[in-house]
């Protein structure tokens, strides 16, 4: 039986999950989510918002279309008026990817205008594209002629301008829309970290001395996929020597008997939500060195110092100055939040060690329904490993309530 072949057969064991019939309502996540977004246009009097970024189209509308290759491509892109309709703007004109979406109004063709399109013509169609989006504003604005946009090229931008159109940024209206969940999103989001633990499940199966670092990582990408999820967004994962500092991308190298082999998921599954979690093994049957545990138990009571203090109401900031206090061993590693939320994907808020927090830290308060997740590394100045965790929760009334559920190595403890 080939590699596959295991996997497959694994995964039967252990019980697919079956995506074709969503565990809730998906009209009523998508009617929730856009109806946070008009509720932000209307609280900062826009009359609308143009979105180009696939995360927000997603959330927005729940209508996908070729995701990560849009995302470097300006193909496809979604209007929607605080008091109006949502329009989807869609290559090719594919309206078909829209049916059985209630909170679609319209799709027409995407006029692309970025110069792989269109070439030395990219003005005359940046001003088409933009005498488009500047009627719509005129239809159902309302005389209201301020727009957010969340990004676009910048003869894009003049155009707009041109037609009177006074722009303003559409990331606060989608990030702030976003951060708080619905039920039904958690159930969803659940669902994406479920395929993540028998991704990483997959993982632990394989990991053995001579596998490399792509081949363990592509145990993960292989479940989620088959699981009905999507895609990774980055490749953290790294072993031995590799592990410290951190934010090496994974190699080609073959993990050793004995190495720390650190990760994170980052995984974007079922239904398009992020499993956002970090786990530290051990290559092979021995046990962990001395060092090796050290650097564990500290990972862990940093994460379990710092989550107890993410409640509703709570400052960013105050979390920031009553975090753990890191050794100084540790500083200049660190990880560069505390904490973040998380959805679609890594999301606001980022609460800031307090190190950083007058270069980088920004004012908000922790809000019932967010979803974060709680972040650790400990890699020593000069040492020759490093421990990566990172879990991820709900913020409750009480406080935070566990969303991922894969184990920690606590017998090192």
């Amino acid at each position: 039986m080939n590699d596959v072949s295991k996997d497959l057969h694994r995964i039967r064991q252990h019980g697919a999950m079956e995506y074709s019939d969503p565990p809730v309502n998906l009209d009523a996540v998508r009617r929730y989510r856009i109806g946070r977004v008009r509720a932000e246009l209307k609280k900062r009097d826009y009359a609308g918002i143009v979105l180009f970024d696939q995360l927000n189209t997603r959330y927005a509308t729940d209508v996908t279309n070729m995701q990560i290759w849009c995302s470097h491509n300006e193909n496809r892109y979604v209007f929607i008026a605080a008091e109006g309709p949502a329009i989807v703007f869609e290559y090719g004109a594919k309206a078909h990817l829209s049916e059985g979406i209630s909170t679609v109004d319209e799709v027409r063709p995407a006029r692309p205008w970025y110069y792989f399109v269109a070439g030395d013509r990219y003005l005359e169609q940046s001003k088409r594209w933009a005498a488009e989006i500047a009627d719509l504003v005129h239809q159902h604005g309302g005389g209201n002629k301020r727009l957010a946009i969340d990004r676009t090229g910048y003869d894009g931008i003049a155009a707009l301008m041109s037609h009177g159109i006074e722009l303003f940024d559409g990331f606060e209206v989608m990030e702030l829309a976003r951060a708080i969940k619905s039920p039904e999103e958690i159930v969803l989001m659940r669902k994406a970290i479920e395929a993540c633990d028998q991704g990483l499940d997959a993982m632990r199966e394989a990991l053995r001395p001579g596998i490399s670092e792509n081949a363990l990582l592509s145990k993960l990408h292989a479940t989620n996929v088959a699981l009905g999820g999507e895609w990774i967004e980055t490749r953290l994962l790294a072993s031995g020597r590799r592990t410290n500092p951190w934010f090496r991308e994974s190699s080609m190298r073959p993990i050793e008997q004995g190495d720390m082999v650190s990760f994170d998921t980052d995984l974007i599954g079922p239904y398009g939500y992020c499993a956002d979690i970090s786990r530290s093994w051990i290559c092979g049957e021995g046990k962990p060195s001395d060092e090796q545990r050290r650097l564990y138990a500290l990972a862990v009571e940093q994460i379990e110092f710092n989550k107890a203090l993410i409640k509703p109401g709570v400052s960013f900031r105050e979390v920031s100055e009553k975090a753990w206090p890191m050794p100084a061993e540790f500083v200049p590693n660190r990880y560069g939040v505390i904490a973040h939320g998380v959805g679609l994907c890594d999301e606001y808020p980022c609460v800031y060690h307090q190190i950083d927090y007058d270069d980088m830290g920004y004012e908000g308060f922790i809000q019932e329904g967010m979803t974060v997740c709680v972040e650790s590394y400990m890699g020593a100045t000069g040492g020759r490993e490093g421990v990566k965790l990172e879990d991820q929760f709900l913020v409750t009334a009480n406080g935070l309530k566990p969303l991922s559920t894969y184990p920690l190595e606590l017998d090192w403890l």
